[in-house]
């Protein structure tokens, strides 16, 4: 059985290109180049349009020809429901496909997909929600729009018929406050010992990541765990 370590960059935008970089570095020197995916936000919070910034637009194409997979991570990456427990307390308000209805969720689907993949010069790898959150709505959308992949937190399936191809938490860090920063470096280093027994584990690092050093040498630690006896994957080969 082949056993295998995903990992991904979330919220790949202009708006965090520094950060994004340092990230896709880190992952190279453990993974090797290019064996790691990246979630593409369109207009992150309506603050930087990808269809705008041709010089970034150029850099996703040469990580996307290099072997990078391209998912599109939401329109903006924003919540715009009234905000609730959940958009208070879990995402900061960032669970965007998380109450839409069908429509509203095509519409976004359709938008983000065409600007990423005029960047990109090739079919996304599939959708994956901010936040990991969908209304029922919006899974449906999903799987109506054709998307070979998508992700929540605790499954990798084919929406085209539901099938689960891989099962498990992602292992990931926070960044907002001391205290989710202690609970992420806790549960990564449970992770680290606990998921071994998976056949494929995941791993997700967001921009905010950069500007903790404690995160990022939990990063490490938990690769430098996970990798022995497996290979560094890609979302496509699980399908």
């Amino acid at each position: 059985m082949t056993r295998r370590l995903l990992a991904s960059i979330h919220d790949v935008s202009p708006r965090f290109e520094a950060q994004v970089d340092r990230l896709a570095e880190r992952l190279d020197c453990h993974l090797g180049a290019a064996r790691f995916a990246m979630l593409v936000v369109p207009d992150h919070w309506d603050r930087a349009p990808l269809a705008d910034d041709k010089p970034f637009q150029a850099r996703l194409r040469r990580w996307a020809d290099a072997g990078v997979e391209m998912f599109l991570h939401g329109w903006r990456h924003r919540d715009d429901a009234p905000a609730g427990f959940k958009a208070r307390h879990m995402t900061a308000g960032e669970g965007e496909f998380s109450h839409l209805d069908h429509y509203e969720a095509r519409q976004r689907l359709r938008r983000g997909r065409a600007v990423v993949e005029d960047a990109i010069g090739r079919p996304v790898a599939g959708f994956i929600a901010p936040a990991w959150l969908y209304s029922p709505a919006a899974l449906d959308a999903v799987r109506d729009e054709g998307f070979a992949l998508a992700e929540d937190h605790m499954k990798v399936w084919r929406p085209a018929d539901g099938r689960v191809l891989a099962r498990g938490p992602v292992i990931t860090w926070a960044s907002r406050s001391p205290a989710r920063i202690r609970s992420s470096l806790f549960f990564a280093g449970l992770a680290g010992y606990g998921l071994q027994p998976l056949p494929t584990v995941r791993v997700a690092v967001h921009p905010g990541d950069t500007g903790v050093p404690a995160l990022l040498a939990s990063l490490d630690t938990t690769l430098s765990r996970l990798l022995p006896g497996r290979i560094a994957a890609r979302y496509a080969d699980l399908a």
